[in-house]
């Protein structure tokens, strides 16, 4: 059934039905009940959630509101790939919260009808940022993959949970499959090597500290904190924030996560660290761990794995690598010698809905050391996991993790590793590089664009400062820093307005605010990068 074919399949087989009717046959009833389905197809304003499968009578009508939700969705994708259409049609939040042309957010005791759910789809997505566009390049997520998007539907329809091979035998054996060609990826032994995949690098990452944490002191699990010594441990001033988060919630503490001193490019420097862990030493603490970055969230810059990885061995210490954003890197056999020496580390965090343009959410926490999460994070609860079950119960991977209920994340990277192969994804990363390339050189030679390293970018992030006429020639000093620190957020402000890109802003340590680009959307051509400096320059040149 096609989206024309659904208004009108009821009617048709109405009128077959009456030419093979008996004269002699009683169909009233079968006739009005006809006749309502007929009606609800037609008009899914008379139609209702309850109408529809498993409802007896609603497999048609079921088709039909489906087939109208994929033509909203085909139509929104096609938008997405417009360069000529708008990123986002911008509101503000309290707009939203009183309510647009009769969308309204409230929820009501009554049900409403499928056709106003059709309307609010639509308008859920028109309100919403098209994060596939060509010109959306404010996240290290973005871009819209079909075949990921496929995945997607196809687990939403499964519905299932990852927890035991019981529920979801097919998806367990993939995320095991996953696990192995990514740990074998990095360099470990895949007999050895172990993982989870987890909602999102930051929970990856809280994985790691936490396993670290257990390999040093097991006797944590039964007795808690109060039996460690004063535990810190060690990451770069440039790492990411969840580090810290997962310190606070692991009941480590923030101030026991030392930041260690980076170079001019926002690596760290491992003669601070060294110096580091002796001073906290000194000073009765027990370092247990040191988080090393493989991709920096701003500057996209690589920590030198291997001077990390000598002083871990030296003090034994576990060495985790944060490679959320950089891992994808490893793809590529051009460029994965920026993380060179991630094959030393215990532990290792990689977002594949990243760099690979995997649809969110897809993080996975590898651990070179088999058997290690199981027995820090399992508790055998007796009526998921039982000993005794038909099967190899090694696949009831569900006791690994800090959840119970966890979603599918593995069949929309395991579809799109199929359909691109390990070759398709490299030749999508490296094209990501050589954008990079192209920005920065383009900038080099812009008088009106200053970029915040002199130096090629190592990664698909490059940072920028935009001068307006006005500061263009203004030596540096603390008034025109001032000044300067407003360009961006108001070019920003002005580019959502009007819808026609994204891209991100900060501030880092003394350095004012200034534009980070990065390239992860597989839809982005040099065309894009042209019109974005040109924006920049049409919406900046006048402040």
């Amino acid at each position: 059934m096609d989206l024309k074919e659904c208004g009108y399949s009821l009617a048709n087989r109405k009128q077959m039905r009456k030419k093979s009717i008996h004269p002699c046959q009683s169909t009233d009833k079968d006739v009005i009940k006809e006749a309502h389905a007929e009606n609800l197809m037609t008009n899914l304003s008379n139609a209702y959630a309850s109408d529809l499968l498993p409802s007896k009578e609603g497999k048609d009508l079921t088709k039909c509101f489906l087939l109208r939700v994929v033509n909203i969705l085909l139509h929104y994708i096609e938008k997405t790939f417009d360069d000529k259409s708008k990123i986002l049609d911008f509101h503000h939040p309290h707009q939203l919260l009183e309510g647009l042309d009769g969308f309204d957010l409230e929820l009501s005791d009554h049900p409403e009808s499928l056709e106003q759910l059709l309307v609010d789809c639509t308008d859920t997505l028109k309100y919403g940022v098209k994060t596939g566009h060509p010109r959306y390049f404010n996240q290290l997520s973005s871009g819209l993959d079909v075949i990921g998007l496929a995945g997607e539907w196809l687990t939403a329809t499964a519905n299932t949970n990852m927890f035991t091979y019981e529920i979801a035998p097919v998806f367990t054996v993939m995320e095991t499959v996953l696990l192995k060609k990514m740990c074998g990826i990095i360099g470990w032994r895949e007999t050895e090597a172990d993982g989870i995949f987890s909602p999102g690098g930051s929970i990856s990452n809280l994985y790691g500290i936490l396993v670290a944490r257990y390999k040093q002191y097991p006797e944590i699990k039964a007795r808690g904190m109060a039996v460690l010594p004063c535990i810190v441990l060690f990451v770069s001033e440039q790492g990411h924030y969840s580090i810290k988060k997962a310190a606070a919630t692991l009941g480590i503490g923030t101030d026991n996560v030392i930041e260690v001193k980076c170079d001019e490019r926002g690596k760290m420097i491992p003669a601070e660290l060294e110096k580091n862990i002796l001073q906290a030493k000194r000073k009765g603490q027990t370092p247990f761990c040191v988080v090393a970055t493989a991709g920096s969230t701003v500057f996209g810059a690589f920590d030198p794995l291997h001077d990390i990885a000598d002083i871990c061995e030296t003090h034994k210490l576990w060495m985790h690598v944060d490679a959320a954003w950089g891992g994808g890197l490893l793809l590529s056999r051009k460029h994965s010698c920026r993380l060179s020496g991630i094959e030393r580390a215990d532990s290792v965090t990689w977002n594949p809905h990243k760099l690979m343009g995997v649809p969110l959410q897809c993080s996975a926490l590898l651990t070179r050391e088999k058997g290690l999460l199981g027995a820090c994070n399992q508790m055998q609860a007796e009526y998921l996991f039982q000993p005794d079950k038909v099967y190899n119960i090694n696949f009831d991977t569900g006791d690994k993790t800090i959840q119970c209920g966890r979603h599918v994340d593995v069949f929309k990277l395991w579809l799109m590793w199929k359909a691109k192969g390990t070759y398709g994804f490299e030749v999508q990363i490296d094209r990501y590089m050589e954008l990079a390339k192209y920005f920065y050189k383009v900038l080099k030679k812009k008088d009106n664009f200053k970029l915040v390293f002199d130096a090629e970018p190592e990664f698909t992030n490059v940072c920028f400062w935009y001068f307006p006429p006005r500061l263009k020639h203004i030596p540096k000093s603390f008034e025109r820093d001032q000044e300067l620190q407003k360009i961006a957020p108001k070019i920003k402000a002005q580019m959502i307005v009007e819808g026609t890109a994204m891209l991100s802003y900060q501030p880092c340590g003394d350095k004012v605010n200034f534009f980070r680009m990065v390239f992860s959307n597989p839809a982005t051509r040099q065309t894009d990068v042209d019109y974005l400096i040109d924006e920049i320059q049409r919406l900046g040149k006048d402040l």
